[in-house]
């Protein structure tokens, strides 16, 4: 080997060396930096609000918390829907947080304490699994079995719980093969969703083709021809469908407001019902601020 190839060999590790010194500084370095903690985010102050938007504020948010527990006192709609429940299909319109849900919940819980089954269809994914996870603190895991097109668990469970795409898909798997679909019960929630321009039909083919022997909740909370619905059902399923209307307001009060950008709360209402002047005022400043800065 010649020199100069010795040479030039010799001068490549000094800087390889040299190169592998100096990362190592730098590592340690790192590892000892400490990063200063970011300034605390400044919280909204009282001084934020006027006292005509304070007091919006306070009371937008008075009453809002966990309320005192009480024991259930039933409604009358929800008392006849369960009896109707015994021998008649039922469809139950009623605002949401009425407790249509209870109705369903009580008449599956005899179910199960009688040895039947029973099938809660959602038209989300979402809400499948919440009920999947609420039924199953309710009846116990044991019993609970959910389905849908991302998960299938304890599928052989007396309940289950799945969306409506899977129950139709199990009825007409059941035709094919000439079988019964393992079910004495089926609540559909959100039946409006037979109105779907898109997903309507897998509704109409769930009600069509569940044989009468199943009695069928519908549960809808904006179902507007409920009496026309009904008679539909009737003519497809040779059954007799009860029609239980829960009219007037919500019991749990809708409360709507903006939250802006720099963490103020505006009621998009003031107490006349009116729209809130405040927030056009803060929309006029936020365009000024906009125009400035461009």
């Amino acid at each position: 080997m010649s020199r100069s190839s010795n040479d030039r060999r010799r001068r490549e590790s000094r800087l390889n060396s040299r190169d592998t010194a100096r990362s190592n500084i730098n590592r340690r370095k790192e590892r000892d930096f400490k990063r200063e903690l970011a300034e605390k985010s400044s919280a909204r102050g009282e001084t934020q609000y006027t006292p005509p938007q304070k007091r919006a504020v306070d009371n937008l948010l008075s009453g809002i918390g966990t309320p005192e527990p009480k024991p259930l006192v039933p409604d009358d709609f929800q008392i006849e829907a369960l009896e109707a429940i015994e021998t008649q299909d039922v469809l139950v319109t009623a605002p949401t947080g009425s407790g249509k849900t209870w109705i369903a919940r009580e008449e599956i819980r005899r179910l199960l304490e009688n040895g039947q089954r029973a099938w809660y269809t959602t038209p989300l994914k979402a809400l499948t699994n919440s009920k999947y996870t609420e039924f199953s603190l309710e009846f116990g895991a044991e019993n609970v079995g959910i389905l849908t097109g991302d998960r299938k668990e304890n599928w052989d469970a007396p309940l289950i719980v799945g969306t409506t795409e899977i129950y139709r898909n199990q009825l007409f798997d059941a035709l094919r093969q000439g079988e019964q679909v393992r079910t004495d019960f089926v609540i559909l929630d959100e039946a409006h969703y037979l109105a779907d321009e898109d997903r309507g039909h897998v509704w109409e083919e769930a009600i069509i083709l569940t044989p009468p022997r199943i009695r069928m909740l519908l549960l809808s909370a904006t179902i507007g021809n409920a009496d026309e619905f009904a008679r539909w059902i009737e003519e497809v399923r040779g059954v007799t469908v009860r029609v239980i209307n829960r009219a007037g307001s919500r019991p749990v009060e809708l409360r709507a407001a903006f939250l802006a950008p720099d963490s103020r709360l505006f009621p998009l209402f003031n107490e006349h019902g009116k729209f809130n002047s405040e927030l056009e005022r803060f929309a006029q400043e936020e365009n000024r601020f906009e125009r400035r800065r461009h």
